[in-house]
């Protein structure tokens, strides 16, 4: 069971983008890339939306979440996230390991 957290960033003056820039060039992307647990971590910039970032985040389970919370890295993104001002939204989803319906596979290109 995959758990996904949709974090929505958000700021003015551009300070989200400059947030996911930094988390990038600063190398803590690539460190939580790497930890145990993580499927997935990804910026993504809506289109209607010039000052909000959002962050795919997945994880193998709630123990690989609670471990990358507790490490010296969250103090590292906290920081930024203050440096840059930005407010969250935050939104939790659970894998549905059934998959796809088929009824919905024919709407799938692939």
């Amino acid at each position: 069971m995959a758990i996904t957290i949709n974090i929505y960033y958000s700021g003015t003056n551009g300070n989200a983008r400059k947030f996911a820039e930094e988390m990038i060039s600063s190398g803590i992307v690539d460190e939580i890339r790497a930890e145990k647990g993580n499927l997935k971590y990804e910026y993504f910039l809506p289109i209607n939306d010039n000052e909000t970032v959002l962050l795919i985040d997945s994880w193998e389970s709630q123990h690989a979440i609670d471990t990358h919370h507790n490490s010296l890295m969250m103090q590292r993104i906290i920081d930024l996230r203050e440096k840059y001002d930005l407010s969250m939204k935050v939104e939790r989803y659970i894998t549905d390991e059934s998959g796809i319906p088929e009824k919905d596979k024919a709407f799938i290109k692939e």
